[in-house]
């Protein structure tokens, strides 16, 4: 039977880090304080450094973490909130949670990141509504490459809007030489255990400059709490970071920087093994940008056949997305259906992403490339 390989191995980073990670949760099951510990705080710390931020606020999850952002902003009913449709839902559903109306926008074919063209048009046909206020972007660094964050905060500073960076999966990214979170107002990460940062179950952090918001993001993610635990001054949710979450994190986070470098040379592989090929397009490269690399996601025309071809040799691959989300059930009402968003479209058809992490081994790498090309080529 052939091997099956990994598509995201957590098991051999685990093993890679064993030292660091059984030291981390003793230290925790030692002092046994599980909510809120010191390496919560430590973690933060250290995130906020490396994020190039002032501070960094942890919480629950990445979905929290951007609904977090929308709460600090009072953004709700009578406000608009632009996303590309090409995402995940969360980066829909928080703006949703909170009444307010999300504007779905198209991607560009190369990059999968929001079109700027279809937001400004939709920012200007927003405007002229008189029903909702433009209040915020959401944009989202799929796949691990960052937006253009100087043309989007320029976009937002005219119109008055907050921006955020859905950074999910662009932990230890770089645009023009920047970290990803300092980039935005406001950034939310997530760390999920697939993410290039992942802990050992949910959690998430906002990272911003801005003193004030930071503090209102610590009131939110302790149920609006004030000066002490029982005065509370806004609504808010339970979404702190476990202490043992925070732990798995600090260990795992000074692996950040060469477990880039390694999912970068993995890329690069697939980039020199696929270029040439008339029916496969590799993701765009920016010369600006650093990817985190959280997917490798190709385009093929008959992408279902690929997929089944490789899986029989036990080669994992997964579609993200495979319904955009102003298609989605759940989201129909705030769209304007089928053929509205062309490119998010035709791109659910055809993206296909191949296995991606940073303790591949070389061999594998050659196996995937190996059976991808036999399978196009058939």
């Amino acid at each position: 039977m052939t091997r099956p390989i990994a598509f995201v191995d957590l098991k051999a980073q685990q093993h890679r880090l064993k030292l660091a990670l059984d030291e981390a949760i003793a230290r925790v099951l030692a002092h046994g304080r599980f909510i809120m510990g010191p390496e919560v705080q430590e973690f933060e710390a250290a995130l906020a450094t490396a994020s190039g931020a002032a501070h960094a606020v942890s919480c629950a999850s990445g979905t929290d973490a951007l609904i977090i952002a929308l709460m600090g902003e009072n953004i709700g009913r009578g406000d608009a909130v632009f996303l590309p449709a090409f995402t995940f839902t969360a980066t829909a559903e928080v703006v949703t949670l909170l009444g307010a109306l999300p504007i779905f926008v198209d991607i560009d074919a190369a990059s999968y990141l929001i079109d700027l063209a279809d937001l400004e048009a939709k920012i200007a046909a927003c405007a002229k509504r008189g029903d909702v206020r433009p209040r915020a972007i959401i944009a989202v660094d799929l796949f691990g490459q960052p937006a253009d964050y100087d043309a989007l905060e320029g976009l937002a500073e005219d119109h008055d809007m907050f921006l955020i960076a859905d950074a999910a999966q662009s932990c230890g990214a770089r645009f023009k030489d920047r970290p990803v979170g300092s980039l935005a107002a406001a950034t939310a990460f997530s760390f999920f255990p697939a993410k290039p940062l992942g802990c050992y179950g949910d959690g998430g952090a906002l990272v911003t400059d801005d003193d004030a918001r930071a503090e209102v993001y610590k009131s939110i993610r302790a149920h609006g709490k004030g000066g002490s635990k029982y005065e509370i001054v806004r609504p808010g949710l339970n979404s702190r970071l476990d202490t043992l979450q925070a732990a798995i994190l600090l260990a795992k986070l000074p692996a950040l920087a060469s477990e880039i470098v390694n999912r970068e040379n993995l890329a690069q592989a697939y980039d020199n093994a696929f270029g040439a090929l008339s029916n496969v397009e590799i993701p765009i490269r920016h010369n600006d940008r650093c990817s985190a690399w959280a997917q490798y996601t190709v385009q093929l025309s008959d992408r279902d056949r690929v997929a089944a071809l490789l899986r029989e040799q036990g080669i994992p691959t997964a579609i993200y997305y495979p319904l955009p989300m102003h298609l989605q059930p759940a989201y129909l009402h705030f769209g304007d259906g089928p053929g509205s968003l062309p490119v998010s479209e035709r791109l659910s058809d055809h993206v296909l992403s191949l296995p991606m992490h940073p303790d591949m081994p070389g061999h594998d790498a050659e196996r995937i490339t190996d059976a991808v090309r036999a399978a196009v080529a058939t």
